[in-house]
């Protein structure tokens, strides 16, 4: 998407261009009427202009003409005068339906609806009015609530579909806690797929700190977060101090353990490596001192103490590997490396997340490599790492892997690339396949501009994507 979605609990308010941008639509509002009353007075009328019935209806949003209702929308302080077509609106939803026409409908010139923003509902109507979708990062969340709000479905589900396609590591925390609240369960499940994968760049986000106790707390108990426990630990931490903020309270090391209440035995400190947790969260002062010592004799003693936290490691996704070769060998003219880079595009009919590659190794003995590991779009780098691994002597392949899984979305192609620095008598694949079936995910495969060392989709290196899905 053009612009990034960074959504808060709180549905968002305006943005800072909305003054400006409403400035000059009531401008343009105006000057239209003008024109059309103008025409009118000239011995034209202004429907003539006009060859469908939709065009003519558009003519009227958010326009004075003939308007017989108004809407004072937004908190106070912030809101927005709107006019409205009763009949249009009626039309349009089932709700003014039943505010207009309906048996306890009242005679109300106007009214005041100050739990939506006014660009959103101004949004929501220019879908009624024009049968135009036009949403943005900015308001997507609060147009939802909206099209919610007046059982407007088809907009609600263009709402949704655009959070689904904006959904990433940095938001899926956020659009989590949203996607439970709007009764969305399509977009949940997207939601903890983000999360179980990209786990680590979820906790780390902005939007974890603004996520609501209960969605805290849902995260916290995932048996499948992809992640190092530590950073669920660090997490916690930083949604603590976020939310003393959030209640006025100074963010100490008491007040974080208080506003973090049972959630703490959530995260699975006894599951953490012995290093991380003497050196983090036994030093944190978030735990108690009976606490901290129970945990050090659970490590150590034989006779292991009862804890509150749970002490048995997350289950985390289970790997999935792409292999588009048939077969492997190996040639005594050595598959030679030299600094070239090896690389094949791919593409994807549903969203995964790519972990690394697999890779093959040496076919005369053990030995070492080194890889620079890059995965690209259009050009634009995403992902790189340089790595050693070592090989066995086997034709087995080897995995790599990026620091962070990369997320892929589906019908567009993804440039995988390697350049390999090691012993040069190597496996190499052989009768490779264009398109591959894993599990539900299909995969297709094409020659890279980028490959000089002689990899393409019938043979040679970069066997196995490793993903998730």
């Amino acid at each position: 998407m053009a612009a990034e979605l960074f959504p808060s609990k709180k549905l968002p308010s305006p943005p800072d261009s909305y003054q400006q941008n409403l400035s000059n639509n009531n401008t343009h509002s105006l000057s239209h009427t003008h024109s059309l009353s103008h025409t009118h007075r000239g011995g034209c009328t202004w429907q003539g202009l006009y060859p469908t019935i939709r065009e003519r209806n558009s003519v009227m949003f958010n326009n004075e003409m003939m308007a017989d209702v108004h809407f004072v929308v937004g908190p106070p302080g912030g809101t927005q005068r709107v006019p409205g077509h009763k009949y249009v609106l009626a039309v349009g939803s089932s709700v003014f339906h039943a505010m207009f026409y309906g048996e306890l409908a009242e005679d109300q010139e106007e009214i005041r609806i100050p739990d939506v923003e006014p660009p959103s509902f101004l949004a929501m109507l220019k879908y009624i009015y024009c049968d135009e979708i036009d949403l943005c990062a900015d308001t997507v969340l609060a147009t939802l609530y909206a099209a919610k709000k007046y059982i407007v479905p088809h907009l609600a589900r263009a709402c949704v579909n655009f959070l689904e396609t904006s959904l990433s590591a940095k938001n899926a925390c956020v659009l989590l806690s949203q996607s439970c609240l709007f009764e969305e369960p399509d977009l949940t499940l997207r939601c903890w797929e983000v999360i179980d994968a990209q786990a680590e760049l979820a906790l780390r986000s902005e939007g974890f700190c603004d996520i609501d106790t209960q969605t805290l707390e849902s995260i916290l108990r995932r048996e499948t977060l992809n992640a190092k426990e530590m950073v669920v630990f660090e997490a916690a931490l930083n949604w603590a101090e976020a939310e003393c903020q959030r209640q006025d309270l100074t963010p100490t090391i008491e007040n974080k353990r208080l506003v973090l209440g049972k959630a703490i035995y959530l995260i699975r400190i006894p599951t953490m490596v012995l290093e991380d947790f003497a050196n983090g969260a036994a030093q944190s002062g978030v735990l108690t001192l009976n606490e901290t010592n129970d945990i050090f004799l659970w490590y150590t003693a034989a006779n292991k103490p009862d804890l509150l936290f749970c002490s048995k490691p997350r289950k985390g996704l289970s790997p999935q590997r792409c292999h588009r070769f048939q077969s492997c060998a190996y040639r005594s003219n050595q598959w030679r490396y030299r600094g070239r880079c090896d690389s094949i595009q791919f593409a994807v009919d549903k969203r995964v997340f790519i972990a690394g590659f697999g890779l093959y190794g040496s076919s005369c003995g053990s030995a070492e490599y080194s890889a620079k590991i890059e995965l690209k779009r259009q050009g634009v780098s995403m992902a790189t790492k340089i790595i050693k691994y070592f090989s066995d002597g086997s034709s087995s392949t080897f995995p790599v892997s990026f620091d962070y899984p990369v997320q892929i979305e589906p019908d567009t192609f993804y440039t995988a690339s390697v350049v390999l620095d090691g012993n040069e008598l190597s496996y190499f694949g052989q009768e490779g396949m264009t398109e591959v079936q894993c599990g539900k995910v299909t995969f297709q495969f094409q020659c890279s501009s980028d490959s000089t060392n002689g990899t393409g989709v019938q043979g040679g290196q970069i066997p196995e994507l490793v993903f998730y899905a």
